[in-house]
């Protein structure tokens, strides 16, 4: 499918046409997968477009920036406005965001210290990340044979382009066997987190997921959502998680600021619970969707209008 067009990209401080945001193919970058970036929705409510977690996406992408020693050439204000500006221009009610900053055309070596740090902004339209029938029905996926990557090696806190190759795997290998998406473990057996999302499982009413120690990225919308569970009234547990304890929990599912909350159906063909959405699954997508759509109290302050 092709990705949709706007009209302008943010490219280190000018709004220029989207067909003209180009790199040369000796960039640092293209080379060593050289990039940090982050992904965000901005979502249409009844007051206008508003950007959920903005601040907190722009700090991550700077905490990024920082394990690889890479200085941004703007503040965390700049790019804010940036953001801000590029969905203006391009008149979008909902997109989604895509900040990335990389080493660009300078020297080919593995140093990247002399080359420059290229910031760009690009928005477009995006549904439903594995579909709309999944954010009822629930996706069917599998367990990876491929792992997270181990600690100290590729840092898993930063968001960085390079991390995703081993996300390419995990999700090339799902699909060509026919799921949706797959479900890597860390390299202690745990379950660590899919090739673009966290997870959760739900067992006798309490909610568990993988924490930071298990090679995962910290997601934005996973601590949406521990928030907003804790408020429900939910016990909501971070710890080691063995790959049985999803085959026999009574609810699974994914989060993500592509994937928003995504519930699983099946895991490698076994059912999980009923097979469908399950309560507390629907309860944090209610509560979710509802304050990223403007219905319900933004109690976090976690919307910035556009």
């Amino acid at each position: 499918m092709a990705m949709p067009k706007a009209d302008k990209i943010w490219y280190n401080g000018e709004l220029i046409d989207w067909d003209d945001a180009k790199i040369h193919v000796l960039s640092h970058v293209v080379h060593y997968g050289s990039s940090v970036f982050e992904g965000m929705r901005c979502y249409d409510t009844k007051r206008g477009p508003a950007c959920f977690r903005l601040a907190d996406h722009v700090k991550r992408l700077f905490d990024s920036a920082k394990i690889y020693r890479m200085t941004i050439p703007y503040s965390q204000d700049d790019l804010t406005q940036a953001i801000l500006e590029t969905i203006q221009t391009n008149k979008l009610d909902a997109c989604y965001v895509r900040p990335i900053v990389f080493r660009g055309y300078g020297a080919l070596g593995v140093d990247p210290t002399t080359c420059p740090v290229d910031v760009v902004v690009a928005v477009w339209k995006w549904g439903a990340y594995l579909g709309e029938e999944a954010l009822e029905k629930g996706a069917s996926v599998c367990f990876s044979s491929w792992n997270r990557l181990a600690p100290n090696t590729m840092p898993s806190l930063a968001k960085v382009g390079a991390n995703y190759m081993n996300s390419q795997l995990i999700k090339m290998e799902a699909l060509a066997d026919g799921y949706a998406e797959g479900i890597a473990l860390d390299t202690q057996g745990y379950v660590s987190e899919a090739s673009g999302e966290n997870i959760f499982l739900v067992k006798n009413g309490a909610i568990y997921t993988p924490s930071t120690g298990s090679s995962i990225l910290p997601g934005i919308t996973r601590h949406s959502v521990i928030t907003l569970a804790r408020d429900l009234g939910y016990t909501v547990m971070q710890r080691p998680i063995p790959r049985e304890s999803l085959y026999i929990a009574d609810e699974v599912f994914f989060t993500g600021s592509a994937a928003e909350v995504t519930p699983i159906a099946r895991i490698d063909k076994v059912e999980i619970g009923n097979g469908a959405r399950g309560p507390v699954t629907k309860a944090l997508q209610d509560a979710f969707f509802g304050l990223v759509n403007g219905e319900s109290e933004d109690r976090h302050s976690w919307l910035t209008f556009v």
